[in-house]
């Protein structure tokens, strides 16, 4: 190959992330077996064992690739508003737009800790990722002044829980709307207080 299409050409790694992505998240991270991911990125089985060491660590890069992407998604977003308080309910429109896209399959940490047992790679991923979604609420209801605002993001978080079970169980994109409406109403009483 020359030395153009060898840089055009995604690395093992990323094409092994594609697939993982793209099967993990539509048929589950137990359904979807090595054999499958390897096949779907066109490598061999030594080079997902080298560059990951196994099918957990690669469901937990799964997991952390999109945690990256949604916090680069909402990064972009929050940047573009100004209010304090339009910038924590923009957190219900981004996702919201998401459930709303084809292919949509809830959220992809709910449904792998789902499938994986307690203490694994996936749930530790899973947790640094609401972990940081809680801080992102805590540390945006402290910019609008709110008293006790890791109490406000705990219910907002509840909220956004709820809207994604919500968008898939009921295949209704309109449910995080609904959850800004409530978020809403709890920051008018938060700010009450």
């Amino acid at each position: 190959m020359t030395a153009t299409k060898d840089a055009a050409r995604p690395s093992a790694r990323e094409r092994l992330l594609a697939a993982a992505d793209e099967l993990f998240y539509a048929e589950g991270v137990q359904t979807v077996g090595i054999d499958r991911i390897i096949e779907r990125a066109g490598v061999a089985k030594a080079s997902l064992y080298n560059t990951f060491g196994g099918k957990e660590q690669l469901i937990r890069a799964y997991l952390e690739q999109r945690h990256a992407r949604i916090t680069a998604r909402l990064t972009r977003r929050l940047a573009e508003v100004d209010s304090p308080r339009e910038r924590l309910l923009t957190i219900f429109d981004v996702q919201g737009e998401q459930c709303a896209r084809p292919g949509y399959h809830g959220c992809a940490f709910a449904n792998a800790t789902a499938e994986v047992p307690s203490g694994s790679l996936a749930e530790v991923a899973a947790d640094e990722f609401r972990s940081w979604l809680r801080g992102l609420f805590t540390r945006l209801a402290g910019q609008l002044g709110v008293p006790e605002p890791e109490r406000l993001a705990r219910q907002l978080h509840l909220l956004y829980d709820g809207a994604s079970q919500s968008s898939r169980m009921d295949r209704d994109p309109t449910s995080f709307a609904a959850a800004r409406e409530a978020a809403t109403t709890l920051l008018d009483a938060a700010l009450a207080r």
